[in-house]
């Protein structure tokens, strides 16, 4: 698996947001009426490009991962709590499947004569991969032991 600049900033931008919202600050609960974070902050905070933290922005919104509040005092809010958003939702909305071969998805992979079973193993790859950020929380992140989600 290789883990792009976009999904980096993509899962750097999501938990700070989470981090900004909820209820009482319960990282489990944001989403449900947080601080709204406007993409400039999240730049500064993060060291992301503004430029390409808005495409980024844009995909997790299409993606129904972030609602916008237009305005002057408005900003970027989950759209539900970070208990309910996957790693993998994140990679998936910026960067589609989470393992390719030669720029494919796993499962597009084929092979013949003595390299069929090639598309086998990159199958229980991308499985893999699935199970651990799938089963990974933004509010997972948040409430590392010995950690404090920056915001």
């Amino acid at each position: 698996m290789y883990v792009s600049a976009r999904a980096d900033y993509a899962l750097r931008a999501m938990l700070a947001v989470a981090a900004a919202g909820g209820d009482g600050g319960s990282p489990a609960h944001a989403g449900s009426g947080g601080e709204l974070i406007k993409a400039a902050s999240l730049a500064e905070a993060q060291g992301i490009p503004l430029s390409f933290l808005q495409g980024i922005l844009l995909d997790l919104r299409r993606a129904g991962l972030l609602h916008s509040h237009r305005g002057t005092e408005g900003g970027y809010t989950l759209t539900r709590p970070a208990a309910e958003i996957s790693v993998g939702d994140v990679l998936r909305a910026v960067g589609g499947s989470l393992t390719t071969v030669r720029g494919l998805p796993a499962g597009d992979a084929g092979y013949h004569g003595v390299a069929t079973g090639l598309r086998d193993v990159w199958l229980a790859v991308d499985g893999a991969i699935a199970v651990v950020v799938d089963r990974t929380t933004l509010a997972d992140l948040l409430v590392r032991p010995g950690h404090r989600a920056a915001g």
